[in-house]
């Protein structure tokens, strides 16, 4: 139980320090809770969206039908683009990534925004790279840590004195050992399987 309750704690706060948009829903597509992030990207008071339908957010309504949204939770990552309506009433499109994961003691879609663009802009979306066994090695854990905590690529750079190129490859690689299909998916595969929690539970 104390595991547990570690991991939790440990989400809590990859969940909320984060500077990446992030949302968990339930499996009726309730918000079940928000980061600072989000709110900031949105507008809205976390009041304004917790227990809400999240696609009373989405322009132009529901991007999947029930049937739909019931097929995506049981495939477990997935991933799409759409356009959010802001608390001003303008528009912000955002490509994100998707997993369904028991993080909390409930199973719980957690959705990740990286590209995020209040000019309309639409994204180019990945093709996947082949999968690769294996897990990440210790630096790649590290860098896709601070991906998911929203740093840049000079900024993680920085941070593990290596150079920018160096950090490309760890991403890359992360992902191919992953099945991720872009950065948005790695950071959702990352906080859903646990593997940023656990490489900063070794570190603490």
């Amino acid at each position: 139980m104390a595991a547990a309750d570690s991991l939790s704690t440990l989400f809590s706060a990859a969940f909320n320090q984060s500077r990446n948009a992030m949302a968990l829903l339930d499996a009726d597509r309730r918000v079940v809770e928000v980061n600072g992030a989000l709110l900031r990207l949105l507008g809205y008071t976390r009041e304004q969206l917790i227990g809400q339908r999240m696609y009373h957010f989405v322009a132009d309504g529901p991007v999947f039908s029930e049937e739909q949204w019931r097929r995506a939770l049981a495939a477990e990552r997935f991933t799409g683009e759409t356009e959010m309506v802001r608390a001003d009433n303008s528009r912000v499109a955002a490509q994100w990534a998707a997993t369904t994961e028991v993080v909390t003691g409930r199973r719980l879609a957690l959705f990740v925004a990286l590209s995020t663009s209040r000019w309309g802009g639409r994204f180019r979306r990945s093709e996947p790279p082949p999968s690769r066994p294996g897990g990440l090695s210790i630096r790649e854990s590290e860098v896709v840590r601070l991906v998911a905590s929203g740093n840049t690529g000079p900024e993680i750079a920085d941070e593990l004195q290596i150079a920018h190129d160096t950090v490309r490859t760890h991403v890359r690689n992360a992902m191919a050992k992953t099945g991720a299909r872009s950065r948005a998916h790695l950071v959702a595969k990352a906080l859903g399987s646990g593997l940023v929690l656990d490489e900063h539970h070794r570190s603490v």
